[in-house]
């Protein structure tokens, strides 16, 4: 497979592994609305945001869409061109990387750009997601008149390009019927059965069977399909549906035979299409009106409209489905995903997490009546929590840090040892879980209310006997058990069928 090179190519591809695990500290003033929702807003470089999400999220989201930098000239302006590109690349990479392991396997990920990074962006993500994990490319017309001031030409279509976690199990939700599909089917014949269209019932392949000769109710004698065409069906099947009055023949009964197809018949959606007219999807000068009465003036150069985003979960995302966008910009995926039902994480990076993003998504819930809202019929509720990024879990020296607390640092251990997160129960212990047969447990920071040497925070047979107790009554091990010391042997370590892992040094959290 192709493969792009760049001026850091190498160092970019190591950099999500060097980012070091964050804590998320809540900023109680700033959340909002119900607080049992989940719903995240976090402000903070979405790197390391993505990062302190893996333990608790990682194949978890549903549904990403992320709308980063274009690369106009203007997002990183102090460079030249050819080292402006290469810190394009050296963004996106390591994002998409922790994006990807966020995604769950029927999950996908849909990101809007233009022709400046586009074919770019296709190269990077078939290696990080895979190229069989390519779905398709969207147009998405974004503008309704031409711009006449345009130098060589009006660029009126950005894309969104869309991969898959796992293509096989993603499965894209069919798109709503509008009024003008539905408004092709009449019922000339007043049939009980409804509206309907015709379809033809002749075609070019071959068919044995497709060569009879039919007669019109008006006495008109058809000798078999058009020419160089045979009938679809039957003779026997053609008489039943003519006998059930699924046959058209036209006004005065003498036309060449159709097959009624009735509205109630079709399925109830549409198969999505990659080419995205504005009058169904949005456009530019809608979404800034969307950010003038919001905010009271144009604050963002290129907001996407909330009927954009509609669509995009419309496809990718049912109600209660989680979704993320880590640039989250003026907020807008975040307002979406609240009006439709969806659970979702919001990371951005500037003051206007706070300015803009908190402010938006507070009138979101109090009921506000832009965008798509009149559309869903929102009329307000849910709520989110607002999260600044803290303190690193590690310090330099690798040492974990003296104040993170128990439930910080299993989570972080259940997800080095299993790649999946951890939930933590109203009471933590320190048995964490099983995953795949084998149990993970971890003595630290006082969890059995000092039961030994050290206060509980070393492996002997006592505290053994305590971590088991958490554990399902099924459970015969092999067990994983993170402490600071152990007390007992080589040899009863391995009759016990115990792997001991001494904190800090092999959890594997930097």
């Amino acid at each position: 497979m192709p493969t792009l090179n760049w001026l850091t190519r190498e160092e970019d591809i190591r950099a999500a592994a060097r980012v070091p695990y964050r804590l998320l500290e809540e900023v109680p003033d700033l959340s909002y609305g119900a607080a049992d929702t989940g719903n995240m807003l976090i402000q903070g470089d979405n790197l390391d945001a993505l990062k302190a999400l893996l333990p608790y999220y990682a194949g978890k989201v549903k549904c990403i869409y992320i709308d980063p930098p274009y690369n106009t000239g203007s997002a990183f302006e102090h460079y030249d061109d050819a080292l402006e590109h290469s810190k394009w690349l050296a963004m996106m990479w390591p994002r998409l990387e922790l994006l990807r392991e966020l995604l769950s396997e029927d999950g996908s990920i849909w990101v809007s750009i233009d022709d400046r990074e586009a074919h770019y962006l296709k190269v990077i993500m078939d290696e990080v997601f895979g190229r069989k994990n390519f779905i398709d490319t969207i147009v998405w017309r974004k503008n309704y008149s031409p711009k006449s001031s345009a130098r060589h030409f009006s660029s009126d279509h950005d894309y969104i390009v869309v991969y898959a976690r796992n293509e096989v199990a993603f499965k894209p939700n069919l798109m709503p019927r509008t009024a003008k599909q539905d408004k092709a089917y009449k019922n000339p014949d007043n049939d009980p059965r409804g509206p309907w269209k015709t379809s033809d019932l002749s075609a070019r392949n071959f068919y044995s069977l497709g060569t009879y000769s039919v007669t019109s109710p008006a006495g008109r004698i058809i000798k078999g399909p058009p020419k160089g065409r045979f009938w679809t069906i039957s003779e026997e099947n053609f008489r039943k549906l003519d006998q059930d009055n699924q046959i058209w023949w036209g006004q005065k009964g003498d036309a060449i035979p159709q097959k009624k197809r009735f509205l109630i018949d079709v399925k109830q959606g549409v198969v999505p299409q990659t080419v995205w007219h504005y009058d169904e999807a949005g456009h530019t000068q809608a979404a800034k009106k969307e950010i003038v009465a919001l905010f009271g003036l144009e604050v963002f150069g290129t907001p996407k409209p909330e009927k954009l985003i509609e669509r995009v979960l419309q496809v990718g995302s049912n109600p209660g489905d989680l979704v993320l966008d880590s640039f989250l910009g003026s907020g807008t995926t975040a307002a979406v995903a609240q009006k439709m039902g969806r659970r979702y994480i919001g990371i951005e990076l500037g003051d206007h997490a706070v300015t803009h993003c908190q402010p938006r998504l507070k009138k979101v819930i109090d009921g506000e009546q832009g965008g798509i809202s009149k559309a869903v019929n929102w009329q307000g509720g849910g709520g989110f929590h607002f999260y600044k990024l803290g303190e690193p879990v590690f310090t330099e020296d690798g040492q974990i840090r003296q104040d993170i607390k128990f439930p910080l640092l299993a989570a972080h251990i259940w997800f080095a040892e299993t790649k999946s997160p951890w939930t933590a129960p109203k009471k933590p212990k320190a048995f964490l879980g099983v995953s795949d047969g084998r149990g993970v447990a971890l003595l630290y920071n006082g969890i059995l209310a000092d039961k030994s040497i050290g206060g509980g925070n070393v492996l002997t047979r006592i505290t053994l006997k305590e971590i088991l107790k958490g554990a399902p009554k099924d459970f015969a091990g092999p067990l994983t058990v993170y402490a600071a010391r152990s007390a007992l042997s080589p040899a009863t370590l391995k009759k016990l069928n115990i792997t001991f892992r001494q904190t800090p040094y092999d959890v594997k959290g930097r």
